[in-house]
């Protein structure tokens, strides 16, 4: 596994939407081409594809994907095999996908957890929404992670890479009050002793 970790030839939007639109699961693009979809263009090169689904639905999505592809468990920098029908442990939120025919991965799939219709966010379980409310939906139909939630996934991270800067400066002025105000009171419920993308979005508040 290490020699190919992170060789990538990810699939397109429209690859993944032709794949999944044949599982009868919820999904939605993730990363940072949802934030792309939400505006409407490509702002920036993508190395990889994220698509998130709920964790009751694992079985279904493993179902539908093992003939062709192998799936693999990413924890703590390493990458075992998802074996066929067996559940993911609640510590296992991210596989990581390739054909069986090819030796470079295709997409990843991120497990949200859920509880009573609501999706929560793992890394601090007061940050909730109702689940038909975390997506949108492109012109073109592709389902997508709303983007000030996608944010907080990025400002929320331990590590915030040069991208999620990025992406961040292209999304907020395009952000609703009312997305700006959930966002900047997300991350103060994470952060309560303050974020550097608090003060940014104190810009546009």
């Amino acid at each position: 596994m290490s020699d190919n970790k992170e060789v990538w030839n990810p699939l397109t939007v429209s690859e993944i939407q032709v794949i999944f639109n044949e599982i009868p699961i919820r999904w939605w693009i993730a990363g940072g081409w949802a934030l792309d979809l939400f505006l409407g263009k490509t702002t920036r090169e993508h190395s990889d594809i994220d698509i998130v689904v709920l964790r009751c639905d694992q079985v279904i999505l493993q179902e539908h994907l093992h003939n062709e592809w192998q799936m693999f468990k990413a924890y703590k920098g390493k990458l075992v095999p998802w074996n066929e029908g067996k559940q993911l442990d609640s510590h296992f939120d991210n596989i990581w996908v390739k054909k069986k025919s090819e030796p470079t991965w295709a997409f990843q799939v991120m497990i949200l957890d859920t509880e009573d219709k609501h999706w929560i966010y793992k890394r601090n379980s007061a940050i909730r929404e109702l689940l038909e409310d975390i997506g949108l939906e492109s012109l073109s139909g592709v389902p997508y992670v709303r983007p000030e939630i996608q944010l907080l996934y990025k400002g929320g991270s331990s590590v915030i890479r040069e991208k999620d800067v990025i992406d961040l400066n292209n999304v907020l002025p395009k952000l609703s009050d009312k997305k700006l105000h959930w966002l900047k009171r997300s991350l103060s419920i994470q952060f309560p002793n303050g974020h550097s993308w608090i003060d940014v979005l104190d810009l546009y508040t």
